[in-house]
């Protein structure tokens, strides 16, 4: 029995050198790219963020945004069979709530930078989702 389930993989990405090099590594472990998804995670909008006040930026072309920057970071044909996800919300819980409802196996996920006082008071992502996931985390240290 292998150490690690690779049916169904997450891997949260936000577009840094760690992240991508994640899913590139998750890719060449899984083979199956259909069995891979990668999720962005975008922060909500604030009713006072002046793309909101003047409304020329909203979540629908946020979205589109992402999507193209995927597209632009991982243009191979390979990239594009994993099933990319964006949502809006906190990072830690939509990544928590995804792997859930969609039956993850393994979450494949870069640990933060963050050292000191600062992940001391406001935790890390990657830490986050280790305590409250319902399946395999994989932290990646770089």
């Amino acid at each position: 029995m292998p150490l690690f389930s690779s049916e169904n993989v997450l891997v949260p990405i936000d577009f840094s050198d760690e992240a991508m090099k994640a899913l590139k590594d998750t890719l060449e472990f899984v083979k199956d790219p259909a069995k891979v998804h990668a999720l962005y995670v975008l922060s909500p909008l604030e009713a006072t963020d002046p793309g909101v006040v003047w409304q020329t930026v909203d979540d629908n072309t946020r979205i589109a945004k992402i999507r193209e920057m995927y597209t632009k970071h991982f243009p191979e044909e390979i990239y594009q069979k994993i099933k990319f996800t964006v949502e809006v919300g906190n990072p830690s819980s939509e990544i928590i709530d995804y792997a859930q409802s969609n039956g993850m196996d393994l979450i494949v996920i870069p640990s933060s930078g963050k050292t000191g006082l600062s992940r001391f008071f406001m935790g890390s992502v990657s830490e986050k989702v280790v305590r409250f996931s319902h399946c395999p985390v994989l932290v990646i240290r770089h």
